[in-house]
């Protein structure tokens, strides 16, 4: 089977009310450990690039190693997704480059760097919208800036997210624009800022609602019950990892990730995607520091990757299972992108928003 649209694995979420997270991808090992996880827990699998990841695995090998995972469980629904598309050229080539979906990041300016207007935002999503759906790949846009309610700074990866600081009012997703914004663009999930941010350092304490505001979440559902939201900057940075790679020479610092417990409630308030780098990349560092540890004079790379593969795994079947996707990628009818190419085309993919009472 081809890779499949996310529109399509997105659908099948919200209708069976789960999550599925999205899984940051570089190299051949973390695709290993997120197929495996997805075939022993049944779950369905979104790998997605940053142009970072695109630049440092080269598009030739990044594509084949996609299109082994999809040859390999051809039984698992895959997508490839572009993640923080800086401008509609960079989406273009991940579609051309065999991406069934895009991710048109039109909070920042194409830098990558400067909060954009609404727009200015509204403007470049709606021509990618246009592009990706004639097609039949699906778009995910961004509104507001992911940063740190704590500190008002943003935490650049890959290259991506502001410079400065900025207002509490533009770290959190307005429930109003959000409407105006599905209204006009017409994209297939929605990026909302919450206070998460990339990296390990999200927070310096165990987040509450003054600094993770999933309350917003539940206030832009009910304003848009009908599009599939997504959360950024979600790893939970387990303190596991952290303790092991401390324990062998590591040197972070406190730090605290999003809770499971709260991504659960995003997920009950029209969360479908989750987004997932940082507790992979924790997971490889304390591997390879403590399988070099027990064997200092070990050359050999599998040495250190074989249990780098394994934690990760662990990662990831954590996640499935406590986002609920696990037990659904058998319940998803596999279709390519020609498919939705010509839902789109009859108007029956089009944005449903709900309309504000009069006061």
């Amino acid at each position: 089977m081809a890779l499949v649209p996310m529109r399509l694995m997105l659908d099948h979420a919200a209708e069976e009310g789960y999550g599925i997270p999205a899984y940051n991808v570089n190299n051949l090992e973390q695709i290993l450990a997120i197929m495996e996880a997805a075939d022993e827990t049944d779950s369905p699998v979104i790998l997605q690039a940053s142009r970072g990841a695109r630049k440092y695995a080269g598009e030739n090998f990044l594509r084949h190693l996609v299109q082994a995972a999809v040859e390999t469980y051809p039984h698992i629904p895959v997508v490839m997704h572009q993640d923080h598309g800086n401008s509609p050229a960079t989406c273009y080539s991940a579609i051309r480059n065999g991406f069934t979906s895009v991710m048109m990041d039109g909070s920042l300016e194409a830098d990558a760097k400067t909060p954009a207007s609404f727009d200015y935002n509204a403007s470049v999503t709606a021509e990618v919208v246009k592009v990706a759906h004639a097609i039949g790949a699906s778009v995910e846009g961004e509104l507001g800036c992911l940063g740190s309610l704590e500190t008002g700074a943003g935490e650049a990866e890959d290259g991506h997210g502001f410079e400065g600081t900025l207002s509490h009012d533009q770290l959190l997703t307005d429930p109003d624009e959000a409407v105006q914004f599905v209204e006009a663009t017409q994209v297939d999930a929605l990026a909302v800022a919450i206070g998460t941010s990339h990296g390990a350092y999200k927070f310096t304490r165990k987040p509450t609602g003054e600094i993770l505001a999933i309350s917003r979440i539940e206030e832009i559902h009910k304003r848009l019950p009908n599009t599939h939201l997504v959360m950024h900057g979600s790893s939970s940075v387990p303190q596991e990892w952290l303790d092991m790679i401390n324990k062998y020479g590591g040197q972070i610092p406190e730090t605290y990730g999003v809770p499971v417990e709260e991504i659960q409630k995003g997920i009950k308030s029209g969360v479908r995607k989750v987004n997932i780098d940082t507790d992979n990349r924790l997971a490889i560092t304390a591997a390879i520091r403590e399988a070099a540890a027990a064997d200092p004079s070990n050359f050999d790379p599998r040495h250190f990757m074989k249990p780098a593969i394994k934690y990760m795994k662990q990662v990831c079947r954590d996640r499935y299972e406590a986002f609920g996707s696990a037990g659904n990628a058998s319940k998803i009818k596999q279709v390519g992108v020609e498919v939705f190419a010509a839902k789109y085309a009859a108007g029956e993919l089009d944005a449903k928003v709900k309309k504000a009472a009069a006061v």
